[in-house]
């Protein structure tokens, strides 16, 4: 199985298609394909705060649903969208409101397209995937090993949100542990949710959210061969928004 796992691409549409070529990918179809068979996989948010999110909806919904050639798994935007899509009351902020001026500007036939696509996209697949008989797991901000195999809600505010304390930081973000200090598991856990200036790799888990949206770069992990490949940001770069791990 060989796969290119894809950190946190928040509507950067151009960075994508940048690094997907980087990766060998053809755009011929007006989305990635490999010529060897390598398939994509998603660690999750997809939309919000960069400029293209419905470009990028589209693009995966294409590999995902129609030609089976990626993996989606999705992350706490990707709730979000899902729900301001089913018509609950959720706070257009924090990113939200770019995806949703994406769509407002569409006629309503092309608002309905992409509601459709995004809410299949999000209804058809797990919370996380378990790939490779196992060895490797791609969940958004990470999964503890014992809850592999399970889908409570407590795993599900995990892979979402990571490992949330109920504490919250003065600017209203919240407190995490930092779990992957913690893991002990036999499966490679590659993830994202936390940008870092750099992949962070720890205790066989893999962060490869690189702050494309916030001016860094956006990432993929090569699997099976674990090396990494990254493309620079046309963002503006915002240091604070970068975690640093001791």
């Amino acid at each position: 199985m060989q796969i290119d796992i894809i950190g946190d691409i928040h509507g950067c549409f151009q960075e994508f298609k940048n690094l997907t070529l980087e990766l060998g990918y053809q755009w011929s179809n007006g989305f990635p394909l490999h010529q060897a068979g390598r398939k994509l996989a998603f660690v999750g948010d997809l939309t919000d705060r960069g400029p293209q999110s419905l470009k990028v909806i589209e693009a995966v919904w294409e590999l995902v649903m129609k030609e089976k050639s990626a993996f989606y798994t999705p992350g706490n935007h990707c709730n979000k969208l899902y729900r301001y899509f089913l018509g609950n009351k959720v706070q257009v902020t924090h990113g939200l409101e770019t995806t949703v001026a994406e769509y407002k500007a569409l006629e309503q036939k092309e608002q309905q397209k992409i509601r459709a696509m995004f809410m299949q996209l999000y209804e058809e697949n797990p919370l996380y995937q378990v790939l490779d008989n196992g060895k490797l797991v791609i969940a958004h901000a990470g999964i503890r090993a014992d809850y592999i195999g399970k889908q409570h809600s407590k795993v599900k505010t995990f892979v979402l949100y990571g490992d949330i304390t109920g504490e919250k930081y003065p600017d209203g973000s919240p407190v995490r542990r930092d779990w992957a200090k913690l893991y002990q598991g036999d499966a490679a856990i590659v993830y994202g949710h936390t940008p870092v200036s750099k992949p962070r790799v720890i205790n066989n888990t893999y962060n490869i959210d690189t702050g494309a949206v916030f001016g860094g770069k956006l990432t993929a992990l090569r699997y099976p061969e674990m090396t990494f490949v990254s493309v620079s940001s046309s963002m503006p770069f915002i240091a604070e928004k970068f975690k640093e791990f001791s």
